[in-house]
């Protein structure tokens, strides 16, 4: 192999396929990048036999062929060359990698022994494009509510499905839940995927990208950015009902700023920190106001109060971190925050009519 690239495309392609090699592996060939000649391309591709990752750059080539190196080494030494063209050159199972001034060359292992990367059957397969603005928000607005606990694989991904004619994304922890309507479908759709699997399709989305191509096949998805693709894994397993969960009415409703919340959130929870962030949230509606109390038996004690519309009377006891996550992700400037009683879920959304997203928080017992 040998060729010509650009380091700038080179340093951003290893970077991004770079995160996916697994250090941590009985494998050491998954610790390494791809690289591969493709007609006028190079493609360059890591992976954790979980989630595989590639990028395309346009390149100069001058013999085709492949290569695997080590992941690290050559994204932090590719990072730090100036800019301008890098000539690549394998010798053996070895890298000769020259670029103005520096030489350097860097010991392989042959292509032979890097895994096959996955694919899928695209006329088989379910497939969405969807706006990267949209896709973005969707996706940051759910994924907070996964679970991080492994001995329930099926609550560490986020929930991708057709209801009522409807692509929804939902996730839950079983301490709360968020669900988001994305776009129309007249597919059937089931899929739960990966958390680790989405934070990485959001940190590969650049600003030129217009949209994210998804696809679906039976055990895996595709997500396409530009000259970018990520093949993940779905999570094998059944994702619980939880529109059983969401309350149909409630007893207590507040309409309030959403800076106004945020604020008196974020000034209760200092002082949450040692009771494990709990707060006390009372609606008053003669008063008109949510006040927020916390205590910290070394430090003191607060009350932030906001004005609100309020229809019922009514007091909660909430996660100050849950709350404040909730809130930095709810669209538009008025939030509409309801519950019954101290154990009912509460739920959290926008005033905005045209509301996709709903937030539900399960009380602490106070």
């Amino acid at each position: 192999m040998e060729l010509t690239v650009t380091q700038e495309n080179l340093a951003r392609a290893l970077t991004a396929v770079g995160r996916v090699a697994s250090t941590k592996t009985q494998l050491p060939i998954l610790s390494n990048i791809l690289l591969r000649t493709d007609g006028n391309r190079l493609l360059v591709a890591a992976t954790n036999l979980e989630i595989a990752t590639t990028q395309y750059i346009g390149a100069k080539i001058t013999k085709p062929g492949a290569i695997t190196i080590p992941a690290r080494l050559v994204a932090d030494f590719i990072s730090s060359l100036p800019k301008g063209s890098v000539d690549l050159k394998v010798v053996g199972d070895n890298l000769h990698i020259k670029s103005d001034k520096y030489n350097s060359i860097i010991n392989g292992v042959i292509a032979d022994d890097f895994p096959e990367l996955p694919t899928i059957n695209e006329s088989s397969s379910i497939q969405y494009s969807i706006k990267t603005d949209d896709f973005k928000q969707a996706v940051s607005q759910t994924i907070i509510t996964a679970s991080n606990d492994s001995t329930r694989p099926v609550l560490t991904g986020v929930y991708w499905h057709s209801f009522e004619g409807q692509l929804i994304l939902a996730a839950t922890d079983g301490y709360r839940l968020s669900e988001r309507r994305l776009v129309a479908t007249t597919s059937e759709v089931s899929a739960i995927i990966p958390t680790q699997t989405l934070q990485e399709v959001l940190r590969t989305i650049t600003d030129d990208g217009d949209e994210v191509d998804v696809l679906f096949d039976e055990t895996q998805v595709r997500f396409r950015i530009n000259d970018a693709e990520i093949i993940s894994r779905l999570i094998d397993g059944n994702f619980p009902d939880y529109r059983q969960l969401v309350p149909k009415k409630s007893e207590t409703t507040i309409m309030i700023s959403k800076s106004d919340f945020i604020r008196v959130s974020k000034i209760a929870g200092l002082f949450a920190r040692e009771s494990g962030g709990s707060v006390t949230l009372t609606a008053d509606e003669d008063k008109k106001s949510l006040s927020i109390h916390s205590i910290a038996s070394q430090l003191g004690e607060n009350t932030s109060e906001a004005s609100a519309d309020v229809k019922g009377d009514g007091q909660v006891t909430l996660n100050s971190r849950y709350l404040t996550e909730a809130l930095s992700v709810i669209d538009g400037d008025t939030v509409k925050f309801s519950f019954s009683g101290k154990l009912a879920p509460c739920i959290l959304q926008s005033t905005d009519k045209e509301t996709n997203y709903y937030h539900i928080i399960m009380p602490l017992k106070s």
